[in-house]
């Protein structure tokens, strides 16, 4: 099974947006990737059996590290669960991601599960780069800006 990680984060903003937040390509660029990286979605096809690939890019070195998946189960504005793998030989393994949303009084309570990680990949530096990216998608999702 490998190495699992849980994250646990509230978000002022309601369970729609944070939800639309992980499956939206646009969304995804400018908060999954953590500090010093960006991202590029090559195809995101967001149904259940549907499939998707990202790439990170680590901004100073260039180096790059693509991964694709499937997603398993999609109830709107409750649950994500998808799997991935990543393209470099070194990083196999089979990654299992479950995301829990879960409306309150102040907005949403955000549960992650990621299982699987590759032992190459140390859970100290999973943790970090999910917190800078919970940050980023704060930033995101919190402000309710209207069209004016």
């Amino acid at each position: 099974m490998g190495n699992v990680i849980q994250l646990h984060r509230v978000f002022s903003a309601p369970p729609e947006r944070v939800y639309q937040a992980f499956l939206d390509p646009d969304a995804l660029v400018k908060w999954m990737a953590p500090h010093g990286f960006t991202a590029k979605i090559h195809y995101l096809h967001a149904v259940e059996g549907g499939d998707y690939k990202i790439s990170f890019k680590n901004f100073s070195t260039g180096s790059q590290h693509t991964f694709s998946g499937i997603y398993h189960e999609l109830i709107p504005n409750e649950r994500i669960r998808y799997s991935d793998q990543f393209d470099d030989l070194h990083l196999q393994g089979q990654i299992e991601m479950q995301i829990e949303l879960k409306s309150t009084m102040v907005g949403t309570e955000l549960f992650i599960t990621q299982s699987g990680i590759p032992e190459l990949i140390p859970v100290a530096a999973c943790y970090l780069g999910w917190q800078e990216s919970l940050q980023l998608l704060s930033l995101l999702v919190n402000p309710s800006i209207p069209d004016h």
